[in-house]
């Protein structure tokens, strides 16, 4: 009997010391809050939405300059990075075609000139002939037409003449702005032929102190660009330099490739320093919206779902935010607030984003609370580390 007691109270005191192990062991192992779920507080600050896109640098005013006759340049006098003056000499083409067509025309305008004098004086041989009564009306009718004729001719020489004179002035190429040499296409000695098309020789740019971005937006940012607007842009030469340039003009005429509709969208830029290059690719920043000292949270935390909540998602039809008459309120969030160890559901209503936070506004939601970002052990693996207990043996 006494054994037996014995035995007894040996195995309710070996029970009572697991139990007691157990239980400290569970307090010790128990997850914290922050061991489950990534927190961020909400905070209390300025924000601003921007809208980016890809653009060149381009003058304001490139003027390709050609020519209007055919020849080989003989004479070239500027090169890249030159800086012209308005009519200035820029190139000169071979001009031994066009004096000898001047040569030829001038000919011609003398020997019509000899050929109107004498149709001047047998007019007015006629006319004195016609008055004594030597010839008839007809024959002076005729010596008056020889006359005309011979004086239309000349004239129609003349203008061949002048053409040619004009022709030998397109020889010499000048430049009709004042500005910078950009681009040079011909060299001394090669031919360039005007046709039907104006071939470029030398491309000038107008003013380099003033430049433009040439840039294209997509149709669901274009509606919040306007004119004036403040733009930020970087480029690939300064990566570590800010510019800032303004919106001056938003296109009408739309761009449909691959059925992506863009809008080109120009930004005016001040490059008094000529810091800037023609060509750079400029990485543009539009600021649309801005506000200031308002509840931030990160957009992860308006993305984030409890696991039940997630698995109910996936079994049920979701239930989405609507207004009334049924239409979707796109501006309705909820976020998830951290309040006795568990997310506690806060629904919010949403503002403008910059990328990584998001402006929120919510009556039940103040600076400083910790809002769930992301869940990082599941439920089910922290319910097996909390009920295993201890190894005795």
């Amino acid at each position: 009997m006494k054994t037996l007691l014995k035995k007894t109270l040996i195995g309710v005191c070996v029970l009572t010391v697991m139990g007691v192990a157990a239980y400290y062991y569970q307090q010790s192992h128990q997850i914290k809050p922050e061991d489950q779920y990534r927190l961020d507080e909400v905070t209390l600050g300025d924000i601003e939405q921007t809208v980016s896109a890809n653009g060149t640098l381009n003058p304001v005013t490139l003027v390709s300059v050609g020519t209007q006759v055919s020849g080989i340049v003989r004479k070239l006098y500027v090169d890249f990075n030159d800086e012209v003056k308005k009519d200035q000499v820029l190139l000169e083409l071979d001009s031994a075609l066009f004096t000898a067509q001047i040569q030829q025309s001038q000919g011609n305008v003398r020997n019509n000139q000899a050929q109107v004098e004498l149709a001047m004086a047998n007019e007015q041989r006629f006319r004195q002939l016609y008055a004594q009564e030597y010839v008839s009306k007809q024959e002076l009718d005729t010596a008056v037409q020889v006359r005309k004729s011979a004086q239309a001719q000349l004239d129609t020489v003349k203008a061949q003449l002048a053409r040619d004179q004009t022709n030998l002035g397109f020889s010499i190429i000048r430049s009709p702005v004042s500005g910078i040499v950009v681009n040079r296409v011909v060299d001394v000695g090669q031919t360039v032929a005007a046709s039907f098309q104006t071939p470029t020789l030398i491309q000038i740019a107008q003013d380099l102190a003033n430049m433009q971005i040439d840039t294209s937006f997509a149709e669901a940012d274009i509606g919040k660009i306007k004119d004036g607007q403040t733009v930020r842009f970087n480029v690939d030469a300064f990566p570590n330099r800010n510019f800032e340039g303004t919106v001056k003009q938003v296109r009408l005429n739309s761009t449909n490739t691959s059925n992506v509709v863009t809008y080109n969208v120009v930004v005016s830029v001040d490059n008094s320093d000529l810091t800037l290059l023609p060509g750079m690719t400029a990485y543009v920043n539009i600021a649309v919206a801005q506000r200031s000292n308002v509840l931030l949270v990160p957009n992860a935390a308006l993305r984030f779902k409890p696991k039940q909540e997630s698995t109910a998602s996936n079994t049920n039809k979701p239930m989405r935010n609507t207004k009334r008459g049924g239409k979707e309120d796109l501006n309705a969030g909820k976020i998830y607030i951290l309040k006795s160890g568990q997310p506690t559901l806060v629904k919010v209503r949403v503002g403008i984003t910059d990328g990584r936070f998001t402006e929120v506004s919510a009556d039940a939601l103040q600076a400083g609370e910790r809002v769930v970002v992301s869940e990082l052990q599941s439920d089910d693996s922290a319910a097996n580390n909390r009920m295993r207990g201890p190894r005795m043996f």
